[in-house]
């Protein structure tokens, strides 16, 4: 791609339209419970009866219901029906109880219900229990004025309601594609044999063929290994490994070139960083106060050093849902627990407030599992069932039960375990027989000692008056007692004693720093959190209103995804004696990840989706993190399914998976832009083109420091916001209230919840960073630096190092007469404004340009 510089870049903006729709529907008062009587006089609602029937009802649905069913009901007409009183319906409760009619009909001020609630009269209701919000005394005496009508039973009602906690779903909820195990599928065969490079390019191609199109031809050398580089690295690629690569006459050099990357430990880097943007980490609590976590960031090291150890991405899921239930004694499996830890928190929480925050954080931690590990948005079922994918309320909060008692918590983890085995070990050595010289003078030479000195004491008791012994008579606790006292007298006992004091002084210590993990049974970090750090049980909320409990939930997953509701004993196995974790995640882990009889399968569709998405510049499934019914259906279902199945195959390693995508036909298309595909496929859905792609904020950035020669290579520990720094841009703290500008404009997310996709905006205030900013002009400078460090570099040869650096390629002649006119043109200026340094001025200028150039921040 070849464009001008970037001088300027289009703001869209548009009207926010809000539409008001109002829906009325008129009522049958058939269908009510009460038979509408004529006008008369006699009528205690008055001549407009029916509108204010009509108002009643919906306002006993929408508020009064509710009210009646949660606070009063238990003891009026539910379990119990105290004072003779039951308002489980309305002709029970026009009747009215011990004490007379509860209400007056159209005249809540006179009647005795209302003064209950209000405490205006005793014995106050709800009995031994809280007054009601005004709101609902409110609601109340307005029902009363309309009528007080009724829909239905409240005892009916109330077991409608209470049944969703058993709630089961039929066969038919698992036909949806997602839902369904792996189908075995095959590449089909093609007319065009000779475009096939990997089984992959055989589900393409077929799929073009049927359409009557045919895919562009490769991209050239230098092409690919920028293409490589950005997508495995996330950076450049030096100018003498392009030339290297596009000189190699071997047929394999591509492959090899993408094993050299996977192996690369910058490859951890790279896709670490769209595995984070999925977690939502953030070194930050948020909310107002935002106080930092300053030992988050050991989760962002386990996800680099993870990924570029190829862990299988089973137990990488494993071990961030339960990494100390699998392996409490590995520190990347604990490191690795801090990916449900990584959500926003409160820090101002009070007594009152605890439990709904307690409730907030653990569906944070559910949510986030769902869209990033399923692709499913679970969350959407805390109060309600899920309106389109088959996720019953009952299963959410049976899946939120998992984290009943889950929390954050800090501990001390030695960074350097390895080499403190090895210190330990020399110590130990060099340590026994200091050791066991002092223990052999204290068994051999102090008893024969003391037992002659024992012999003066029978004869001169006086002279051992400070030696204390209660036994005085028993000749062996005298010997004892004597040679305890020549101990701090005997200047051989006192020197290898000595010995052995200076040794230990030289232990080893381990290297113990602070890790941010979640876990049961430790401290959880508390700052201003009043009441409890968690409840004692998770419940069944209607609504999603802790107000309003239906019972204790227990461990469950999601029915979908379970061959029957109560499989999920098949996964949960009881802690060892004495554990302080209770296993719950563990059995979550073991479920997500089961391929017979648990969620493996989609695991493994979601993915490997992803792996395409960051390659192809979009998934099969268009919406990475909705496998429902409301996301995209598969372009290429087959293809995915076999996708899939490779990935399991492989052991669920990822790095095979890299591979078998970037060597594949497909991959290495050229970005052409063709009239006829373009026309029938203008949204490239049968992949006829690769078409560029922008990159990233960090990988942006991560470019600029690489040219410009000032990257500091350093990987892991704390990150900072200085935005001066030379690391990579993964080492930026994320904090969320003060996320990093650069980062920002170019679409990097706010870590306030999982992002599968970042969009890729165009706006003003991008060209303009890269035109203003000051740490791009050292970028610029630093990179003038680079391609003419001598005053004998001539201006052409600059201009043409120029483009590699940047580019990977030479310019054409067009762009090398502008790009020379244009350093004429600057040196002239900065001499003419009296500047001697008016070459290396031009020269900084023109590495700027390169830097805001089109080609500089998208990919072909």
């Amino acid at each position: 791609m070849k464009d001008s510089p970037i001088l300027g870049w289009t703001i869209l903006r548009r009207p926010l339209v809000t539409l008001g729709i109002v829906l009325t529907c008129p009522l049958l008062w058939a269908s009510v419970c009460v038979a509408q009587s004529k006008t008369n006089p006699a009528d205690p609602l008055g001549p407009d009866h029916a509108a204010k029937m009509t108002r009643g009802l919906e306002l006993f649905k929408k508020q009064v219901r509710q009210v009646l069913t949660q606070r009063c009901l238990r003891c009026h007409g539910g379990k119990s029906v105290e004072s003779e009183f039951d308002l489980s319906d309305r002709d029970k409760l026009l009747h009215g109880g011990t004490t007379g009619p509860a209400i007056v009909l159209g005249n809540s001020k006179d009647s005795l219900l209302i003064k209950l609630v209000n405490h205006a009269k005793e014995p106050h209701m709800p009995h031994n229990a809280a007054k009601l919000p005004a709101q609902a005394v409110a609601a109340i005496a307005a029902w009363i004025d309309d009528g007080a009508p009724y829909e239905g039973s409240l005892v009916a009602a109330r077991a409608m309601e209470t049944s969703w906690t058993q709630k089961v779903l039929p066969a038919t909820a698992r036909q949806f594609w997602s839902f369904q195990s792996l189908r075995p599928t095959a590449p089909p065969s093609v007319r065009d044999e000779s475009w096939i490079r990997t089984p992959i390019d055989r589900f393409i191609l077929a799929k073009l063929e049927a359409a009557q199109l045919k895919p562009n031809g490769a991209a050239g050398r230098r092409q690919l290994i920028r293409r490589a580089y950005f997508d495995v690295l996330g950076l450049p690629p030096a100018p003498e490994e392009v030339e290297a690569f596009v000189r190699d006459p071997a047929q394999d050099a591509y492959d090899h070139l993408i094993d050299r990357l996977l192996a690369n430990e910058h490859y951890g880097e790279r896709w670490g960083r769209h595995w984070l943007d999925l977690a939502r980490f953030a070194e930050s609590h948020g909310f107002e106060h935002d106080y930092d976590r300053p030992s988050a960031y050991h989760y962002r090291d386990f996800v680099i050093k993870a990924l570029n150890a190829d862990l299988p991405y089973d137990t990488f899921v494993k071990w961030q849902l339960a990494g100390d239930e699998f392996e409490p004694e590995n520190n990347l499996a604990l490191m690795a627990t801090g990916y449900l830890a990584a959500g926003v928190h409160s820090t101002q929480i009070t007594k009152n407030e605890a439990e709904k925050h307690r409730y907030d954080e653990m569906d944070d931690m559910v949510a986030t599992l769902g869209t990033s590990m399923l692709g499913l948005t679970v969350g959407c079922a805390r109060c309600h069932d899920h309106k389109y994918d088959p996720i019953p309320q009952r299963d959410y909060y049976q899946l939120l039960s998992t984290f009943t008692t889950t929390v954050r918590s800090e501990i001390d983890l030695n960074t350097a375990p390895e080499e403190y085995k090895k210190a330990r070990a020399i110590y130990e050595k060099d340590h026994a027989p200091l050791a066991a010289a002092l223990q052999k003078y204290e068994t051999q030479e102090m008893p024969a000692r003391a037992a002659k000195l024992s012999k003066v004491w029978a004869a001169q008791p006086d002279r051992f008056q400070n030696v204390i012994l209660d036994l005085s008579s028993r000749t062996s606790l005298k010997t004892a007692a004597l040679a305890k006292w020549l101990q701090t007298t005997d200047p051989e006992w006192r020197k290898l004693r000595q010995a052995v004091y200076d040794h230990q002084k030289k232990a080893p210590t381990p290297k113990l720093v602070k890790t941010l993990i979640s876990t049961e049974g430790l401290p959880a970090i508390r700052l201003h959190t009043q009441g409890a750090d968690f409840c004692k049980d998770t419940h069944f909320l209607r609504r999603g209103d802790p107000e309003q409990k239906e019972g204790i939930a227990p461990q469950g997953f999601l029915q979908v995804l379970m061959s029957s509701p109560d499989a999920v004993k098949h996964w949960q196995t009881a802690p060892p004696k004495g554990w302080r974790t209770s296993y719950r995640r563990r059995a979550l882990a073991n479920w997500l990840t089961d391929l017979d009889q648990g969620a493996g399968q989609l695991l493994a569709r979601v993915v490997v989706n992803r792996l395409w998405q960051h390659h192809m510049g979009r998934g099969l499934v268009a919406t990475p993190s909705d496998f429902g019914s409301r996301g995209e259906r598969p372009s290429h279902p087959e293809l995915l399914e076999w996708l899939a199945a490779e990935l399991i195959q492989n052991g669920w390693h990822l790095k095979p998976i890299h591979k078998l995508i970037m060597t594949s036909a497909v991959y290495m298309e050229s970005s052409e832009f063709a009239a006829r595909p373009g026309q029938l496929d203008p949204d490239n859905k049968l992949l006829w083109r690769r078409p560029p792609h922008r990159l990233e904020a960090e990988i942006i950035r991560d470019s600029l420091l690489t040219i410009s020669g000032s990257m500091d290579s350093t990987m892991y520990g704390p990150g900072t916001l200085d935005e001066s720094s030379r690391r990579r841009s993964i080492y930026f703290t994320v904090k969320r209230s003060k996320l990093v500008p650069m980062m920002t404009v170019f679409d990097a997310p706010e870590a306030l919840g999982g992002v599968g996709d970042r969009p890729t905006t165009t706006i003003a205030p991008q060209a303009l960073l890269l035109m203003n900013n000051s740490n791009v002009h050292n970028y610029a400078r630093g990179f003038a630096t680079r391609i003419a460090s001598g005053t004998k570099t001539t201006k052409e040869a600059a201009v043409k190092a120029g483009y590699m650096v940047a580019f990977a390629r030479q310019p054409d002649a067009l762009e090398l007469a502008s790009s020379l006119a244009f350093l004429d043109q600057q040196s002239k200026s900065y001499a003419a404004a009296g500047r001697k340094d008016g070459r290396e001025l031009a020269l900084r200028d023109f590495c700027q340009v390169l830097m805001c150039m089109n080609e500089f921040v998208y990919v072909d």
